[in-house]
């Protein structure tokens, strides 16, 4: 009988909750207001012809190189951030080597990681899910072979200063240090110039997707950029067809619209602020966030919670599952419109359930 792999079988799986998702897409941090229309426009043009030919990934790879000003031999576009982690893990992890995350976090480097085989040491977040950068560095080994860390964190918005994530990518030169910027256009920082240095750090890797702040989560397109030598290494293990044709098509178009781009992160980011705001004022506790979501803690009416914006047609993440965000629930941020809507079924469900509490101490910025 045929019988998958122990460390298949082995794996937690990962269901989100993707049916039904009708309503205001408040759940998986997407753009609520879609791609700019120069991507659309590129995407009506496109002909019985070219979708029956097997796409080219490398001249569409030299115009992202050209935008992130690093050389092409550095990048790598891949169908999404995921299979981006997926080819680290392939390319770096053997059987009993150790793969380091911090918890809570974005589930799949954990996936990718065991289905190699490889044992995943978890490093709890500190207080207020404060990175732990001490306590990742002790847990490094000799068998320390990948390191991930999403900048900034899902599903807590956390951020890490370049300097630690530097110390960590030297402190583990045997190891693959992910650096995952999925949700980089909203906090503003990045590593990417790291790559750019005459002798950049061979084991550091930077992520990021056109499906956040570009809206383009429907066509599955991401960046895996690094070190030369070690990009080539990860391009062997890499299908030369996993990015789609319409995806690679209109990627350039949304390069080109940086006006599109920045003009919805700046609502987003103002509306961030907006509504971390309303939050303190209804005395709910929540973590002030470098990306374009919220965390709240809701308590142990979280379900009842996310089922009320349900039924006044608003998708939202509950999160309780997850390491310390027992009772949480994450809200993603979008334009000003789509805020309000969000705020005004707050006040309403807030006063239903009972859940509103008296202000009280500010502690690091959230409602304690």
């Amino acid at each position: 009988m045929l019988e998958a792999r122990d460390a298949v079988k082995n794996l937690r799986e990962y269901h989100p909750p993707l049916a039904g998702r009708t309503g205001l897409r408040l759940d998986f941090n997407e753009s609520t207001v879609g791609c700019s229309p120069r991507v659309l426009a590129r995407l009506r043009a496109l002909d019985a012809d070219f979708l029956a030919r097997y796409p080219e990934r490398e001249p569409v790879e030299k115009d992202v190189a050209h935008f992130l000003d690093l050389d092409p031999a550095q990048v790598l576009l891949t169908n999404g951030v995921d299979e981006a982690i997926h080819l680290l893990c392939s390319t770096y992890l053997d059987s009993g080597d150790e793969a380091l995350i911090t918890v809570p976090t974005f589930a799949m480097y954990a996936v990718f990681a065991q289905a190699e085989g490889a044992r995943v040491i978890e490093v709890l977040a500190s207080h207020n899910f404060a990175f732990p950068a001490q306590e990742l560095l002790a847990k490094i080994s000799p068998r320390t072979r990948l390191i991930a860390i999403a900048n900034p964190n899902n599903p807590t918005g956390a951020v890490v200063a370049e300097n630690v994530l530097m110390r960590i990518a030297h402190a583990a030169p045997q190891a693959a240090v992910l650096v995952d910027e999925a949700y980089f256009e909203f906090h503003g920082e990045t590593l990417m110039h790291q790559l750019r240095r005459t002798a950049p750090a061979d084991n550091l890797f930077i992520a990021r997707t056109f499906s956040k702040a570009y809206g383009l989560a429907g066509l599955r397109i991401g960046i895996l950029a690094g070190e030369p030598r070690q990009m080539a290494m990860v391009r062997r293990v890499a299908s030369p067809y996993s990015v789609n044709a319409a995806a690679l098509a209109v990627l350039p178009e949304a390069l080109e619209d940086q006006e599109y781009v920045a003009r919805y992160v700046a609502e987003v980011r103002s509306n961030r602020e907006r509504l971390q705001r309303e939050l303190g004022d209804l005395g709910l506790h929540y973590w002030p966030s470098h990306a374009n979501f919220v965390l709240v803690r809701i308590g142990s009416a979280h379900a009842e919670f996310v089922r009320a914006l349900r039924d006044r047609g608003i998708l939202v993440r509950d999160r309780s599952s997850d390491h310390g965000c027992e009772g949480c629930v994450r809200l993603t941020v979008g334009t000003d419109e789509h805020t309000q809507i969000l705020i005004d079924v707050l006040r309403e469900v807030v006063e239903q359930l009972g859940l509103r509490t008296p202000s009280e101490t500010v502690r690091n910025g959230a409602r304690a």
